[in-house]
């Protein structure tokens, strides 16, 4: 998940989500949102990120380890459970720029947001405006005027994706455009 603001900050992506105080000294346990949790420990530093407010506070990492599904980890700064209390629900973030490399073929959700997105015949359906995570397969969301359409993120449909270009081809099946919400 990328995201940018009004205000020309740097975009973020989000690797992380926190959970809960983890303990008496302030660790926090962090749902991870990212493919690879061990990156945490390789971070020197984040953006603690309250999103609907767009508060972001820059922070440095103590300390992150993998604990089961979660990571904890330890925020200069956050010295007690009555720190750690305040930033549950906040995001933990890096700059776009810090995001991993993906192998070739691959590419992140918020890379497609905005792209073009045409038939195999050429035919506009509209512009990618958010992906809806779903358990079987993510759902994007292209949006034409007021129209939007949910198109299943799987091969059978999505033909090719070119991110340099900003640009998705898919092979909707019969009926599928003329659903619409």
């Amino acid at each position: 998940m990328s995201e940018s603001t009004n205000g020309g900050a740097p975009r973020l992506v989000v690797i992380g989500e926190i959970a809960r105080p983890h303990g008496l000294r302030g660790e926090l346990r962090v749902n991870p949102l990212t493919d690879h949790p061990e990156r945490f420990g390789a971070l020197e530093e984040c953006v603690v990120w309250d999103r609907p407010r767009d508060e972001r506070q820059v922070r440095r990492i103590r300390a992150a380890r993998v604990h089961g599904t979660q990571v904890l980890v330890s925020l200069a700064g956050i010295d007690s459970i009555e720190a750690a209390q305040p930033l549950v629900g906040r995001l933990m973030a890096v700059p776009e720029s810090e995001a991993l490399p993906l192998a070739p073929g691959w590419f992140y959700p918020w890379q497609i947001t905005g792209a073009r997105v045409v038939t195999e015949d050429g035919r506009e359906v509209g512009a990618v405006v958010r992906i809806d995570p779903s358990p079987g397969h993510d759902l994007w969301v292209v949006k034409d005027g007021a129209r939007e359409h949910l198109i299943p993120a799987v091969p059978e449909i999505v033909v090719d994706v070119d991110i340099a270009s900003g640009r998705v081809v898919i092979r909707p099946p019969d009926g599928l455009l003329d659903l619409a919400q």
